[in-house]
């Protein structure tokens, strides 16, 4: 392998010789003033140069020793796939949530899921596994007004065929809930207003309710409702009282 001196050491070297020429081989000799001059400013550049080639060297230790840790190998874990911090420029690098509760994770340890109901729309869901499915029918309790609206043309409609089976069969229909005792209540206000033979047919109507949608208590207490409400009846029937 060939080498050969820096630029710095070759003008060192010719430097010396010239000075070597100066001085002469047989030593130091008497010097003109111009080749004085020639000397001195040739140590003065020489003085520059070691000055300059020094100082290039401190900053060069400096920078390594204060500069950042050079960057990882494109090859090593710790290249650009494994660095965590954001591509976008935003947020700290660390993982979201703390590395629990994202999608598809199991989440943090320790932590205590309760049941959840299968959902039909998920993927993973088989209907055979989940068992026998019962479909029921869901009916909400008739309000107030709801139920009058549907129990007064039952009962008029009754005053004309007279068939008990059929109001029993279609007030099973409808959710009464805590008011079945408003059904006695309506079909009596109805008769009162109504022929005598209406009353009779409501007699008959209210005898086979109890206890195939009535119960005695609904009944009883249909009954102490329309004595309290007796002056209200008077307004709409006069003879409400004796009836």
């Amino acid at each position: 392998r060939l080498q050969g001196p820096c630029p710095a050491g070759a003008e060192e070297e010719e430097e010396e010789e010239r000075d070597e020429e100066l001085l002469g081989a047989g030593g130091p000799r008497t010097w003109t003033p111009q080749e004085k001059l020639l000397h001195e400013a040739r140590l003065k550049a020489k003085a520059k140069r070691r000055l300059r080639r020094t100082s290039s060297r401190d900053s060069a230790r400096e920078s390594l020793s204060e500069g950042a840790e050079p960057g990882p190998e494109p090859g090593s874990p710790k290249g650009r796939g494994h660095d965590r911090r954001s591509r976008m420029g935003k947020g700290r690098g660390l993982p979201k949530k703390g590395g629990a509760g994202g999608k598809g994770v199991w989440g943090a340890p320790g932590v205590v899921y309760g049941y959840q109901e299968p959902d039909a729309r998920d993927p993973n869901y088989d209907e055979v596994a989940q068992g026998d499915t019962v479909y029921a029918t869901v009916v909400p309790e008739l309000e107030e007004e709801e139920l009058e609206k549907n129990v007064q043309p039952m009962v008029l409609e009754y005053f004309e065929h007279g068939d008990t089976t059929e109001v029993l069969e279609l007030l099973r229909g409808l959710n009464l809930g805590s008011r079945r005792h408003a059904v006695p209540s309506l079909a009596v206000a109805l008769a009162l207003e109504g022929k005598a033979s209406h009353r009779e047919l409501t007699s008959r109507l209210l005898a086979d309710l109890v206890g195939r949608g009535v119960t005695p208590e609904d009944m009883a207490g249909a009954f102490d409702g329309m004595l309290r409400d007796l002056p209200d009846l008077i307004l709409d029937t006069p003879e409400a009282p004796q009836v």
